[in-house]
């Protein structure tokens, strides 16, 4: 949170701090600070767009061999038309009962159970219909399947009971369907069952096959001496057997209302999912194959087909991945949104979203991504698909939706889907099973690369900005960078998306009310210290967060190590910006002129500004000033750099030294320099730059308090260049070289300066101009007149008579109230303003009118201007 004071100081542009520990009326702040301390601002670092879309850039720090590739060939092949069996990390252990299994002349045949078989006799497919419904609706209640299936001529009678016991032998009948006790427990040690009907499947879960079969298998193992007697498991007990066995009869209306319900679905799927089948299955044209897709989505969805739970899900993914072959973007695209409206798992969902990934690369794709609401089913593989099970499918969906979020039109339909709460959820994920293994989960970094880039590319978003102050996203960053210390690239990739947050005032504050961000950052700059593209964001980042919070640059400062490291990172830069220097003679003034900081400057550039803002803090300006690596660095780089080489370098140089000069503190490596500081400046003075003239002239404002710089400025002809300032109309420069000017006519010897080159009338004007919008600077003038006449015994005499008459007239009508504040400002500002001008200005402007009057002869009465 900002204190009152930063809030204040958080309206003005520059900001500054009092060396003074005592609290200040929020005048006396702003008053000091303007003659001292600023901050100072620099651009965010530059991010090129990478020219070709693929999972890592060319500046990442993956090699080719350590990162998922980014091109692949696709196939139909490359499906499975059954994803139903989960994967098991577990061994199974073998069965205790092997039951034989007669060899088949066509085909190897299950070791536990033979899929049924459907009739052949058209006539007999209406009454085998109902049983054929009631066995895949046992299937889906868990219960066990015969290893054959019955003949044709007993379905009849199967369907006739719903539950059978037979009491002297050890068989069973359960839905219609006989088992012995070996078949049974085959069936209970078996995996998860894959029943396939007209080439569908039907997935049973593990929990609901074994449920109810308790009974059934203590029943089993009690058969006595029959028990003895194992049946093949594919015989069919006898006549006499099954006038044994004790029946309990389903009611007719549960029959009747569960065959309605199979012949609904029966008469759907043949007359509206079977004829779109067979059109997809003609492949005539691309467009009339597509088509088809759009209808048989609609259709799924119109029938409650989509999902894992439909039975004849593996035709329709049979049919579907056939169609990958075609080879085009458009089918391909619709056939990926039915296939993930399918929930298939494990290598179909890696396939299916590297299909949609292999399309997303090609920017020209975007429109058809955006037309076919490709984006909603991507958010929904990472919102409901488990992470660690489908880490690498995740890696691919994640590339495809870090591609299209660099597209503009993209922007609203994530922000709308949910997309910043997905990915900050995903980070949490990560962040969690991290923490909970104790290491990096295999493929995580690579997918917190995409997740992060990502959300770098949504950052610039008002809305986005404030969904991540809502649901505490930068928490969850900084934990990431943590954890993934070693990534650079996600390391970057973080830090690239707080120096687009920290621009703003909100998420500035948020970031830096988190205390532990400060030890991250700086451990990051001593792990990469070399690493120019990470290290200059860090340092960009840092520089933001101590601009406007003086409790940021107090927990900076306090962390172990934190001037070193930023003394460190000053040395290297340095020498790597030396090394790269070009002799004088083979420098182009006009190429030096117009080009961009190199990166060793940029870094430099960067790291003055941290330095600068750091030293307004009254605990840590005068460690600086006394620090003589920090000050010597900062006049070597005046030495060796010119205005035109770096302007922005040299300005932040001269700023913190600005800044450093406002504390008189002893040992101070500015003071004792002082001289030294003050020749480099005129280069500075001299110069076309009025930036790197108003800089220069702020630390002689600072400077000018001791006598030997004042002596400097006089002989070096500094105050008239001063004085020429105030014509310059330039409110800031004006108000710096009036306070150089303040300072020399503290000493009686150098008070007649200011009537040469007509400094009084300078002073008048400015007053004139400037007074009644800006009363610091009004003050300002008021006080060097006041030194100036401090031995007047005339007025005329020491001002001028029209000096004289133009002063009377300017300080008695800004001295009423009324009119000095008559409304004239921004209704926020004008109790800033008379704040100033009650506090500042009109106790000095008073005793100075008092002065003038009591020396004046008055001639004729005086008009009071307006304003």
């Amino acid at each position: 949170m900002l204190s009152p004071d930063d809030k204040m100081l958080g309206k003005l542009d520059p900001l500054y701090r009092s060396s003074v520990s005592k609290q200040k009326t929020s005048a006396e702040i702003i008053s000091e600070a303007r003659n001292a301390l600023r901050t100072v601002r620099t651009q965010r670092p530059f991010t090129p767009q990478e020219a070709q879309r693929k999972l890592f850039g060319p500046a990442s720090s993956r090699t080719s061999e350590n990162r998922p590739p980014s091109s692949f060939s696709l196939h139909a092949s490359s499906f499975e038309s059954s994803d139903s069996r989960p994967i098991s990390g577990t061994r199974l252990s073998p069965l205790e009962l092997k039951p034989k299994v007669p060899a088949s002349p066509t085909r190897e045949e299950d070791s536990c159970f033979s899929f049924p078989k459907p009739p052949v006799d058209p006539a007999k497919i209406r009454r085998i219909s109902s049983a054929r419904a009631r066995l895949f609706r046992a299937a889906s209640q868990g219960a066990l399947l015969p290893d054959r299936s019955l003949p044709p001529s007993d379905s009849k009678k199967t369907v006739e009971s719903k539950e059978t016991v037979m009491m002297g032998d050890s068989v069973v009948k359960i839905n219609g369907i006989y088992l012995t006790k070996s078949n049974a427990i085959c069936h209970l040690k078996s995996h998860p069952l894959q029943l396939t009907y007209d080439g569908g499947f039907s997935e049973i879960k593990e929990q609901e096959m074994f449920k109810g079969t308790t009974s059934l298998l203590s029943h089993l193992k009690s058969g006595g001496d029959q028990g003895k007697r194992h049946a093949r498991a594919s015989s069919r007990p006898s006549s006499s057997d099954l006038s044994r066995l004790q029946t309990k009869a389903v009611p007719k209306a549960d029959l009747q209302e569960k065959d309605a319900e199979i012949e609904v679905d029966e008469v759907f799927w043949n007359t509206r999912i079977v004829p779109i089948l067979r059109e997809l299955e003609k492949e005539e044209n691309i467009e009339t194959v597509c088509a088809a897709c759009t209808q048989l989505h609609h259709a799924l969805e119109e029938g409650n087909m989509l999902g894992n739970k439909f039975k004849r899900r593996s035709i329709l993914l049979k049919t579907l991945c056939k169609l990958v072959d075609v080879g085009s973007d458009l089918l391909s695209l619709k056939l990926a949104k039915i296939i993930l409206a399918l929930k298939v798992s494990r290598k179909n969902l890696l396939n299916v979203c590297k299909l949609i990934f292999k399309i997303s690369r090609n920017e020209k794709n975007d429109s058809l991504i955006q037309n076919d609401s490709i984006l909603e089913s991507l958010l929904e593989v990472l919102r409901s698909e488990d992470l660690e099970t489908n880490m690498e499918a995740f890696l691919y969906c994640m590339g495809s939706i870090k591609f299209i979020s660099g597209n503009p039109g993209f922007l609203n339909e994530m922000i709308s889907k949910g997309a910043v709460e997905i990915l900050i959820n995903l980070i949490n994920q990560i962040n969690e099973n991290t923490e909970k293994c104790g290491t990096c989960l295999p493929n995580s970094g690579h997918l917190l690369v995409q997740v992060t880039a990502t959300l770098r590319n949504l950052v610039d978003s008002p809305l986005v900005r404030t969904k991540f102050l809502s649901i505490s996203a930068l928490p969850q960053l900084c934990t990431a960078m943590e954890q993934y210390m070693g990534d650079k690239d996600v390391c970057t990739n973080i830090a690239r998306i707080f120096s687009k947050l920290t621009s703003y005032r909100d998420c500035c504050a948020a970031l830096a009310s988190y205390s532990r961000c400060y030890a991250l950052f700086l451990n990051l700059i001593n792990k990469y210290q070399k690493k120019q593209d990470l290290v200059v964001r860090v340092v960009f980042i840092l520089g933001n967060l101590t601009a406007k919070n003086n409790q940021a640059r107090e927990q900076f400062s306090k962390e172990k190590g934190s001037i070193q490291t930023l003394l460190s990172l000053f040395q290297t830069f340095h020498q790597l910006d030396l090394h790269s220097q070009k002799p004088a003679g083979q420098r182009g003034e006009q190429h030096r002129a117009q080009r961009p900081p190199s990166e060793a400057e940029d870094v430099l550039i960067k790291l003055t500004r941290v330095l600068a803002n750091i030293a307004i803090h009254p605990g840590v300006g005068p460690v600086l000033a006394v620090n003589p690596g920090i000050v010597g660095l900062l006049l070597t780089t005046l030495e060796y750099k010119s205005l035109d080489d770096c302007e922005e370098l040299v300005i932040n140089a001269t700023a913190t030294i600005n800044n450093l000069s406002y504390y008189q503190v002893k040992n101070s490596i500015i003071q004792d320099k002082k001289l030294y500081i003050a020749e480099l400046l005129l280069k500075l003075l001299v110069s076309n730059n009025m930036d790197g003239i108003l800089e220069a002239v702020r630390v002689f404002g600072n400077l000018s308090q001791d006598r030997d710089v004042c002596d400097f400025i006089v002989q070096n002809n500094v105050h008239r260049f001063m004085m020429a300032l105030l014509d310059a109309q330039h409110q800031d420069l004006c108000f710096s070289a009036c306070g150089v000017l303040l300072n020399l006519t503290v000493d009686k010897d150098k008070r007649v300066i200011l009537k040469e080159g007509g400094g009084i009338k300078k002073l008048v004007d400015c007053l004139r101009d400037f007074g009644p919008t800006d009363w610091q600077l009004a003050s300002l003038v008021c006080k060097t007149l006041w030194n100036f006449s401090e031995n007047i015994t005339n007025a005329s005499s020491c001002f001028g008579n029209e000096d004289t008459n133009t002063l009377l007239l300017l300080l008695s009508s800004f001295l009423d109230e009324e009119l000095a504040l008559d409304g004239s400002f921004d209704p926020d500002l004008k109790n800033y303003h008379k704040l100033h001008w009650e506090t500042e200005f009109k106790p000095v402007a008073q005793q100075l009118l008092n002065r003038i009057q009591r020396h004046h002869t008055f001639l004729e009465p005086l008009p009071i201007p307006s304003f």
